[in-house]
């Protein structure tokens, strides 16, 4: 018998070695990589030069972010050296708006031609703030090209702000609408026996419909209706004005598809070009002699370009010198809200905590703007963030706070302590409202013929335990706490905005508003995006002449180290177009539930909206 287990278990070993070794094996590997990336980013002398009549490529790929993930020493050296693909998983916006402000200023930059066949993801208000910075270009005397084998939604908002847009013979223009829609999985968990114990307050306050409906409720709905159709308006009546469309023709290319396809023979690229939406079609070739005409020759088939990328690291791109006496600073708030330290991406207690003590203690900076875009999540990170605050505005200093895609909820607490608060004309904000969720998993283990029972010392004894049914007096109590939290937010609404809390309660029960409803209502103070708020801040702190500088989070190498570890070793089990590809099945998972995520409040207290607008 011993034998007969001898040979069983061999090849098991075998194979536990073999993976053991692999795995030691790529660690090692991607180690060396990294270390070799560091080696040819510190001596590498690789000078970008720009030549003259050359035109600027703006690459968007990926995600329009305001604050970039933890850098990767790995792809971003071997970016810069040409030995993999261009493309990024993220474009930082203040790169884009500075590379098109030094190209507009740049003799040597003939034109800008839009690149947005990678663009992924960017809100509506990031897309506003590159198109003006388009415009801007434009009335430099240099003109703006968009050239693509077809446009989503997000990329043809940017082509419309351009000089001339064309699309490919056998490309379309996609034009849908916005909308909002989410996951539900309340018959799922209901056959998985888990029991989602749901508090809340508020009766607009959807985050947790999901967990406790299978569909949208009227209260939400209505609420979504609103909001979906002042923003589709909002883009539509951009893209009119810059293209010089009809009120009506927008509506008639999304509403009356078929009709109007059928007019255009089921040729999508005539039907763009006959409604107006472009200029011409043009095949790559086409597009490439082209833009020879508009800048000097590389080749006799290529013109001669230059990336973004590229640019910006270019030796004489002309940036103003940067100056740190009497300066503006930025703290990026991005992501969901959380306790204790977090990586980009995230929005940390005690992370952006030391942010805003570090622009509290600089001399050298006179005010502060806190850029929100996030939905918000812990209650008590959020109030732990409004402390600290309020601790920078003893120092006298100003605070103005510019919102983004969106800050609502605890993205919406946090920016109550401002002397001022700014919103985009798309921003999504409110959500004034609190939520708790626990779930129990009794159900499911007595499927499996597994129970919990035994005794305890008080009546909350074992009332943790997730294996177990909620105890009712916990629930009693988390209702009270809850109840509690929610009174508390509207008292920070109102001390903050100095608002009566009838006032404040008017505004609450977890509605959504946009930037205009926002200050009809005396959430927000002004309609505009950063630029204007650390205008404002500068005034308040009444300066004239000042640098603006961002103050960004201290990652240790050690964490560096390890995030590039995680993400090279996932991709390189799955390839690039697999890894997207993934991503994108994923994501409706990922955003319906990423409260799931959340779940570190102390109190277990939540103040966070799930509104996710698709738009692309």
């Amino acid at each position: 018998m011993k034998t007969f287990f001898h040979i069983i278990l061999s090849p098991l070993r075998w194979l536990a070695q073999l993976l053991g070794l692999l795995r030691t094996l790529l660690v090692n590997l991607i180690l060396i990589f990294f270390l070799a990336a560091l080696f040819m980013l510190t001596f590498s002398n690789d000078k970008v030069t720009v030549r003259d009549n050359t035109v600027l490529v703006l690459t968007l790929s990926g995600q329009i972010v305001e604050e970039q993930k933890i850098a990767d020493p790995l792809t971003g050296a071997l970016n810069s050296l040409g030995r993999i693909s261009r493309l990024a998983d993220e474009t930082l916006l203040q790169d884009v708006v500075d590379g098109i402000r030094a190209g507009a200023a740049d003799p040597r930059i003939s034109c800008l031609l839009l690149d947005l066949k990678d663009l992924d993801q960017a809100g509506l208000d990031q897309l506003q703030i590159i198109a003006r910075e388009l415009l801007k270009f434009r009335s430099s005397g240099k003109k703006v090209i968009a050239a693509e084998d077809y446009y989503r939604q997000h990329s043809y908002y940017l082509a419309a702000h351009a000089d001339e847009v064309y699309l490919n013979p056998m490309g379309l223009v996609d034009l849908h609408g916005f909308g909002i829609y989410r996951l539900h999985f309340k018959e799922a968990l209901e056959r998985l026996g888990v029991n989602y114990h749901i508090f809340r307050v508020g009766d607009y306050k959807s985050a947790v419909e999901p967990f406790s409906r299978d569909s949208v409720s009227d209260q939400t709905r209505e609420q979504n209706r609103t909001l979906v159709h002042d923003l589709w308006q909002l883009y539509t009546d951009d893209i009119s004005r810059e293209r010089g469309l009809q009120p009506k023709t927008v509506e008639q290319y999304t509403n009356q598809v078929v009709e109007q396809l059928a007019a255009a023979g089921g040729d999508p690229a005539t039907l763009a070009w006959q409604s107006g939406l472009i200029d011409g079609l043009k095949t790559r070739q086409e597009i490439s002699e082209y833009l020879i005409t508009l800048s000097s020759p590389d080749t006799e088939q290529d013109f001669s370009q230059i990336s973004l990328a590229d640019y910006l690291r270019s030796d004489s791109i002309p940036y103003p010198e940067k100056k740190r006496k009497d300066s503006i600073a930025i703290i990026i708030a991005e992501g969901p809200i959380l306790g204790g330290y977090q990586p980009s991406g995230a929005i940390g207690a005690d992370s952006i905590g030391e942010q805003i003590k570090k622009a509290r203690l600089d001399p050298d900076v006179k005010g502060l703007v806190l850029r929100i875009n996030s939905g918000g999540g812990s209650a008590f990170a959020s109030e732990l963030i409004r402390q600290e605050l309020l601790t920078f505005k003893k120092s006298g200093k100003p605070l103005v706070v510019s919102m983004g895609s969106v800050a609502a909820s605890g993205g919406y607490w946090i920016a109550t302590p401002a002397d001022e608060i700014w919103a985009a004309p798309a921003t999504l904000t409110g959500s004034i409202g609190i939520f708790a969720a626990i779930p129990t998993f009794e159900e499911s283990l007595a499927r499996l013929g597994v129970y919990n029972d035994g005794v305890g010392s008080t009546a909350l004894s074992g009332s943790t335990d997730l294996t177990r049914p909620i105890n009712p007096q916990l629930a009693q109590a988390l209702q009270l706490t809850l109840e509690r939290g929610y009174r508390r937010f509207l008292e920070v609404v109102a001390a903050g905005r100095g608002l009566e809390m009838s006032q404040v309660s008017q505004a609450a029960e977890g509605r959504v508003f946009t930037a205009a409803q926002a200050r009809d209502l005396g959430l927000v103070d002004q309609i505009g995006h950063l630029d204007e708020a650390v205008a404002a801040a500068a005034s308040r702190a009444g300066l004239t002449d000042y640098s603006v500088q961002t103050i960004t989070r201290s990652d240790s190498m050690v964490n560096s180290i390890l995030e590039m570890l995680r993400e090279n070793g996932a991709r390189m089990l799955i390839s690039q177009s697999g890894w997207a590809r993934l991503q994108e099945i994923l994501s409706p998972f990922k955003q319906s539930l990423t409260g799931l995520a959340l779940f570190d409040d102390p109190q277990r207290l939540y103040a966070r909206s799930e509104l996710i607008l698709e738009s692309r």
